[in-house]
């Protein structure tokens, strides 16, 4: 104890030097009286020490594992990390602080708020080679929300449920990662691995351990403020400050009834003034009346067709690609209605994403590392061999076919899906999610032998036996 003490003042001795030297618009009194505050909680708390060794074992280990692989993955790895360490000042402040109101809670908690949401900004837009990483951190971040939990009806698990069904919702794009990586690259296994006991057993554990109903908060503490938002981590920049909150005034407001009524008040203003309702109304002769007007037709003109269907408003389609990017990627990109694209000059070490493509078919006649099939209609796609996984991602009737061996097929939010599997993938591990009428064709029995159709389950029913559910699909009977 006397040693991680002495490791604590000193690295408080360095944030003082480093606060005093950094112009935050305070004095030097003011950060010592603020750092004397987070050493008198911080020293010789349990629950505070205990987060520091989450964040020492755990955190640094992710950290560590993201330097090895460096780009998005190093910047997402240090966004976890400033977030846990907000956490721990928000942990540190609670000690010292009243229970606020759920409006209060809101604005003391945005300096975490923050912090999440860049997490979350990083898996926007278009996805880049690392979307399973930064998706793992961003899912996996939710599980911090445990400190806003303020009793069985706030609207939340309780904080044991809460981090482990936050992190279920990141496993599943984690384990794309170990999939990927794991006969390629192991700081990729490392760094998903570490990812996952960072919050299974790291913080379940901790939060078991000192915060299974929630915070703690001080009856005697000082009223509820927004934590400032600090960045503890090596490294890591600090999130801006919470805009200040304008929600009340000191200047009082004009009355109501001195302001001149808008929408609906002012029409019923005007009913209830007395005033005749027709009032000021344009007569409609029979010659301005629709069917007596000669000037109109419910028929529709060719050239008035035309006018419309070529308005410039629609095509908003960028244009086609099927390129190989920096020797790596194959993009194949807004390709409609071409049912010969080939890819036949690809390795192992190459990937292939398959973006925004209708009604076309794409070969690819060798064996590659990985395929991405993302936001495609009426799209086929006909593959060797891959060395990874081949992924179908919010596609809408897309058929696939294995005519070699693929150890992972994966289907998310996709509505129609045709899988098509040789002998060779027959022990392949098919994953699914948030997806329907996915159905699975097998080789007969015979050589000559027609296909067989496998229906993949898209309902499930639940029963609670034993003390917990269990979970079956559902099976339809003919009958």
């Amino acid at each position: 104890m006397e040693e991680k003490l002495v490791q604590r003042l000193e690295a408080a001795v360095a944030r003082l030097e480093a606060i005093s030297s950094t112009a935050r618009g305070g004095t030097l009194e003011d950060a010592s009286a603020d750092l004397d505050l987070d050493l008198d909680a911080s020293a010789f708390d349990p629950a505070i020490l205990a987060f520091g060794d989450l964040i020492s074992q755990h955190v640094v280990r992710v950290s560590s594992a993201a330097e090895k692989i460096g780009g998005q993955v190093l910047d997402a790895t240090k966004i976890l990390s400033e977030a846990f360490y907000a956490q721990k000042e928000l942990v540190v402040r609670i000690k010292q602080t009243q229970k606020p109101d759920i409006h209060g809670l809101a604005h003391f908690l945005s300096p975490l708020n923050e912090v999440i949401t860049k997490a979350n900004a990083m898996t926007e837009g278009r996805r880049s080679d690392y979307f399973n990483h930064l998706k793992s951190v961003a899912d996996s971040l939710t599980a911090l929300a445990w400190i806003a939990f303020t009793g069985k009806d706030c609207g939340m698990s309780m904080p044991i449920a809460h981090v482990e069904e936050s992190w279920q919702m990141a496993e599943f794009y984690n384990n794309k990662v170990l999939v990927e990586y794991r006969n390629k690259d192991s700081n990729h296994v490392e760094w998903a691995k570490a990812l996952k006991e960072l919050y299974l057993p790291g913080l379940r554990d901790y939060v078991k351990s000192f915060y299974p109903l929630g915070p703690v908060w001080s009856p005697t503490g000082k009223p509820a403020t927004s934590a400032p938002s600090k960045a503890p981590a090596p490294g890591a920049p600090a999130p801006p400050l919470p805009p200040p909150a304008a929600l009340f005034s000191s200047e009082s407001s004009p009355s109501s009834s001195s302001r001149p009524k808008e929408g609906m008040s002012a029409v019923f203003q005007e009913i209830s003034s007395g005033k005749p309702v027709t009032a000021g109304l344009r007569k409609v002769t029979d010659d301005m009346k629709s069917k007596n007007r000669t000037d109109r037709s419910g028929v529709v003109s060719a050239g008035e067709k035309e006018s419309r269907t070529s308005s410039p408003s629609f095509s908003k389609t960028a244009p086609p690609k099927l390129e190989l990017q920096a020797g790596r990627k194959w993009v194949v990109e807004n390709q409609i209605g071409k049912k010969n694209l080939v890819i036949n000059d690809c390795d192992a070490k190459q990937s292939v994403y398959i973006f925004g493509c209708k009604d076309s078919v794409l070969q690819i006649q060798g064996k590659v590392n990985n395929i991405t099939i993302d936001k495609c209609t009426k799209m086929g796609v006909v593959f060797a061999e891959v060395v990874a996984a081949c992924e179908v991602v919010n596609c809408n009737r897309v058929e696939v076919q294995c005519q070699g061996s693929a150890p992972t097929l994966s289907i998310d939010n996709t509505s129609g899906c045709q899988l098509y599997l040789s002998k060779e993938s027959l022990s392949s591990s098919i994953t699914t999610a948030k997806s329907s009428e996915i159905n699975v064709l097998v080789p007969g029995a015979e050589p000559d032998g027609d296909w067989v159709e496998h229906a993949l389950p898209q309902q499930y029913i639940h029963t609670f036996n034993n003390g917990q559910y269990t979970t079956s699909p559902v099976s339809h009977s003919g009958a």
